[in-house]
């Protein structure tokens, strides 16, 4: 049965969960987990490549292909958990997470630990799946703290995946990393199993195949140019190929999923100005905050002799960016307040101009270790503000069907945002450095927080912009799908909303609630 948001938990729903007072820990856990591991790679890549005897550039390949696969695996993942498999697509992406990352510890080259590391971004389409379930089975006082908490555990587990990968390379061999990362996958296994019911009360609905391919492959190729832009020459044929080819599939996706009966993900639910917002502000913010994280990670570790920079250990360098998960939690519970008081939609904005004051604020003063800790909480407690609110206003205008699908593509957003921030930032500091120089000049990171803080202050303007002043009483509800050939009569729904043959619109009766 499908209950309103903000009703009670219908008796059917509660009897679905083994341990209901469990449900949310063990999605923050799984949630956490996944987190931790998509950050393995970055501060192992030095050490992989010394000990693999390959190039720097080779071994950036191990960031590349777990953004690839997360890309390409958390539509489909979101489609499939908005059915009666659930908890099965959340086993099976879990699997392939632990499978990768017992291959990655024990492959003897390069190749091998690459596809390990393709298999592990299976997982980082895991948050929208927590989500859904959150949605459904969590009691109502607990439903909208508990998604705004499962959608910061992104800002967190950087945080903390950050320093634990840089203790574990610098003083371990690279596989404890790996073997570290399968423990928490078998763990998160045995809890989901436990804690998590096994499926959805949405009835099952076909795979959208044609969708799924074209989405991905869309998605693959864009990302691929824009990863590996830097290394290939930013107007090379490789890159503007991938680009212009990324941009052309993905524009065929648009068309046919306008027209499919059952699209992977439904766009026209993304446009209502709430969603488009929490899309538009998603894609923008993913260029802050991983843009900050490069720049931190790298501005640290400049070489003595560089004239700025600090030469830390890749440990140190994990506890300077320690901070951005405390302030994503402390930004998660005021946000949640502020939200119960004034709406998501007002609080939204505040997460980017955060942001954006804090990039600001690195691009001029940063020379001294207190300037970037203070940095590093300050972009977790933006980040922390903004990722709460996203999902809370999507779900407030998406069905519950369609939310895993519908917070999937918000996290592929972001994934594209942090992807178009870290092209941007190689092509500025390839610029910036001298001929003949492995170093780059300190103006580098001046223009390129500035940039970062540019992106994020539009994040802020669109967030304020795009959002209708007044949001509806009551969500909308999912009464069904028409198929092309059933007359397009509108059905009328309890929530003052209607579904014709189009997609779902918005009926206004009196005056909305804020």
């Amino acid at each position: 049965m499908t209950r309103l948001d903000g009703d009670t938990p219908l008796q059917s729903d509660r009897l679905g969960v083994p341990h209901p007072r469990a449900l949310l820990p063990s999605l923050m856990f799984t949630a956490l987990t996944v987190s931790v591991i998509s950050t393995l790679g970055a501060p192992m890549v030095p050490t992989i490549a010394r000990e693999q005897q390959v190039s720097l550039s080779a071994a950036q390949w191990l960031l590349t292909s777990t953004l690839l696969a997360g890309a390409i695996a958390g539509p489909v993942l979101g489609r499939l958990g908005d059915g009666p498999r659930r908890r099965a697509a959340i086993q099976g992406a879990l699997v392939c997470v632990l499978a990768g990352s017992v291959l990655a510890a024990t492959a003897p080259g390069l190749a091998l630990l690459l596809v390990g590391r393709t298999l592990q971004g299976a997982g980082m389409g895991l948050l929208p799946l927590a989500i859904a379930v959150a949605r459904e089975h969590l009691p109502a006082q607990r439903m909208r703290t508990g998604i705004a908490s499962l959608s910061v555990t992104t800002s967190v587990g950087a945080g903390i995946g950050y320093p634990l990968t840089g203790l574990i390379a610098q003083h371990l061999d690279y596989r404890a990393g790996f073997w570290f990362a399968a423990l928490l996958s078998a763990g998160a296994l045995v809890v989901v199993k436990w804690a998590v019911p096994a499926g959805s009360s949405t009835p099952r609905r076909p795979l959208d195949l044609t969708g799924a391919v074209l989405l991905c492959t869309g998605l693959a190729v864009l990302l691929l140019g824009m990863s590996q832009g830097a290394a290939w020459g930013l107007l090379s044929g490789a890159t503007l190929g991938c680009l212009v080819a990324g941009v052309a599939v993905l524009t065929a996706w648009v068309i046919y999923s306008l027209r499919a009966a059952y699209p992977l993900v439904d766009l026209r639910l993304m446009g209502n100005r709430a969603v488009l917002a929490a899309n538009a502000t998603a894609l923008l913010t993913g260029v802050g905050m991983y843009g900050v994280l490069s720049l931190v990670n790298l501005y640290t570790q400049v070489p003595a002799g560089a004239g700025y920079g600090f030469h830390l250990s890749l440990t140190a360098t994990g506890l300077v960016l320690l901070p951005m998960s405390l302030g994503s939690m402390l930004a998660n519970r005021l946000a949640s307040a502020l939200v119960a008081r004034f709406g998501p939609h007002r609080i939204l904005p505040l997460g980017s101009l955060v942001i954006t004051l804090d990039l600001t604020l690195l691009s001029q003063w940063r020379d001294g270790l207190p300037l970037l800790v203070l940095g590093t909480f300050l972009l977790g407690a933006g980040v922390g503000a903004a990722y709460a609110v996203m999902p809370l206003l999507i779900v407030r205008h998406v069905p519950q069907s369609e939310t895993g699908s519908a917070t999937s593509f918000n996290q592929v957003l972001r994934t594209v945002g942090g992807s178009i921030g870290s092209a941007a930032i190689s092509a500025i500091m390839l610029a910036h450095t001298p001929a003949g120089a492995d170093v780059p000049q300190n103006t580098a990171y001046t223009t390129a927080l500035l940039v970062t803080a540019g992106a994020a202050f539009l994040g802020c303007l669109t967030a304020i912009t795009l959002p209708p002043r007044r949001t509806p009483a009551t969500p909308v509800v999912d009464t069904g799908r028409l198929s092309p050939s059933t007359p397009s009569r509108p059905q009328q729904c309890p929530s003052g909303t209607v579904r014709d043959g189009s997609g779902l619109r918005e009926i206004r009766a009196g005056k909305d609630q804020p």
